[in-house]
């Protein structure tokens, strides 16, 4: 049955109201029906009403529906066009202590993309430590507000620079209060910020205070950013004897004998993780979170079990990161350990922990965003990518199915950039399950489809993803769900991008996720300038 074609059926000049029902998730153990005899309401207001009146709720909440185009995703409900019969609702309250840091979080996806349902309730969690980061690296650098006495020395001399440009001499004590205000707002998105986080926090600054410029640098803040540089290196060394698990992690102390070199295994966050070793949160010790996962271990084996093992996942995400990139453990020894990890639920919640972004509805709406563009781009190329890419477009122009269009976009945005796709999807036929099973073991990360025999326009037999030759997820709706979680599976087990697809896991991160979209290869960089 089409959207809006629910609430009535056109009889000659009568129109007769069909009645339609709605599942509403109020909480993860309170599931409710609501029957609406005159049909889906014309307005979100009216919706709104009632389910406020069914369910007796009071203060302010949002609307979130599942959308088939996102594989049953819960996304923002703005319309009540987007309702049809049978739809599930869930009702998300907005409370004052976390709407705050909810805006913040999602500001930047507002844009493309819905977010995941769970995302106040994961960054506002109360077992988040105050080290725990709820944002990436700003687009523009705030710059922080600094002690009275330096606010009024600036705001004269910004004054006295804009009339003559004479610039502010600084005292020890300003300079001072300067550099440690800004290391503190630096700290609160990265320990280890790179040079060119350095030149934005520098250049911040001398927009934000012009009289602090200085004469004879080429762009008149590069002493700043030295400076900066050295106050970080500081503050760390400061934070590290606090007991700071991401730099005590790096401490010669914590190091191997035979490791125990201040550049050697220097473990950092490699693509723009937010989160990357948090602390144990207060309150709580490794001998009690060790005591949860024990517990997990028993309670992800029960049914209808989620909300249990979520808020347990949730509670030991430090003792699980510290494990992961301390330790190094291998897949197998984490399924394990850890076997709540490997689902689709866990892996968008665990990313956003790591990164503050939400991973599969941004991957999904990224590429259907995307879309048009790209296959434009991809239908002028000549020579062997047009080759190659032929059979994929034709498939493409078959199929009107989302899930369809998002997979030939992917495989034609490998083979644009020169890689080989057979070394990120991998696909067989059912009767080659037995030879699939042994190139699959033996395969470092790949995402493998099954396929019936014939018309590869019929939904696949299963999809699914290896990781170090062990199967981690199938039965996918998607390949590009499929290729979503080998990405979001790459940041929680910590690992790295296989080098023979370097540029395409470079443009699924600083394009489609845009996450750390400053420095991209050069070939990742051309499209972006052509988008």
């Amino acid at each position: 049955m089409h959207k809006r074609c629910i609430d009535c059926s056109v009889l000659g000049d009568t129109a007769v109201k069909m009645p339609v029902k709605l599942r509403i998730i109020l909480k993860p153990d309170d599931t409710r029906k609501l029957l609406l005899p005159d049909g889906i309401p014309k307005t979100m207001e009216q919706l709104t009403d009632e389910v406020r009146k069914v369910c007796g709720l009071n203060g302010e909440f949002r609307l979130q529906y599942q959308d088939k185009d996102f594989g049953d995703a819960l996304v923002n409900l703005t319309s009540t066009a987007e309702l049809e019969d049978l739809t599930t609702i869930k009702v998300i309250p907005i409370t004052d202590d976390c709407s705050q840091r909810f805006n913040v979080t999602v500001l930047e996806d507002a844009q493309s993309s819905s977010f995941h349902s769970d995302d106040t309730e994961i960054l506002c969690s109360p077992s988040s430590s105050v080290s725990t980061r709820r944002e990436m690296w700003p687009r523009e650098f705030p710059i922080p507000k600094f002690s009275y006495d330096t606010e009024l020395q600036l705001e004269k001399g910004n004054a006295e620079y804009r009339s003559n440009k004479t610039r502010f001499k600084h005292s020890t004590k300003t300079k001072s209060d300067i550099l440690e205000k800004v290391a503190e707002e630096i700290f609160k998105f990265k320990a280890y910020p790179s040079d060119a986080d350095f030149s934005e926090v520098a250049e911040a600054l001398i927009k934000k205070h012009p009289c602090l410029s200085e004469p004879g640098s080429y762009n008149g803040c590069y002493g700043w950013k030295q400076r900066f540089k050295t106050k970080m290196g500081n503050y760390r060394t400061q934070l590290k004897g606090t007991g700071c698990s991401e730099l005590l992690v790096n401490s010669l102390k914590s190091k191997a004998p035979e490791d125990a070199l201040p550049a050697k295994k220097v473990k950092r966050p490699k693509r723009g993780e937010a989160n990357h070793i948090p602390d144990i949160p207060t309150g709580e010790t490794r001998e009690k979170l060790e005591n949860e996962r024990h517990s997990l271990l028993t309670e992800v084996k029960k049914r209808d079990n989620r909300a249990v093992v979520k808020d347990k996942m949730a509670k030991t995400f430090s003792l699980r990161r510290q494990e992961i990139v301390e330790k190094e453990l291998g897949v197998e020894e984490l399924i394990e350990r850890w076997p709540a990890l490997f689902t689709e639920d866990e892996i968008n919640a665990e990313f956003l922990r790591i990164t503050t972004v939400p991973l599969q509805t941004r991957f999904l709406a990224s590429l259907d965003n995307h879309h048009i563009k790209l296959i434009e781009l991809f239908r002028r190329k000549g020579g062997v990518i047009r080759e190659k890419t032929q059979k994929i477009l034709k498939v493409l122009d078959l199929s009107l199915e989302v899930n369809m269009k998002r997979e030939c976009l992917l495989k034609c945005l490998i083979l644009y950039f020169g890689e080989d796709l057979d070394q990120l999807i991998k696909e067989y036929l059912v009767v080659q399950r037995d030879e699939a099973e042994t190139e699959l073991a033996s395969s470092t990360m790949a995402v493998f489809v099954i396929r019936e025999e014939g018309d590869s326009l019929q939904p696949p037999h299963d999809i699914g993803v290896v990781i170090e030759g062990v199967k981690v997820l199938n039965r996918l709706p998607s390949v590009a769900h499929a290729c979503a979680m080998l990405f979001g599976l790459i940041y929680v087990l910590n690992l790295s991008y296989p080098g023979e697809l370097e540029h395409t896991f470079d443009a699924l991160q600083k394009l489609f996720m845009e996450i750390e979209p400053k420095k991209m290869t050069r070939k990742v960089l051309s499209l972006s300038v052509k988008l």
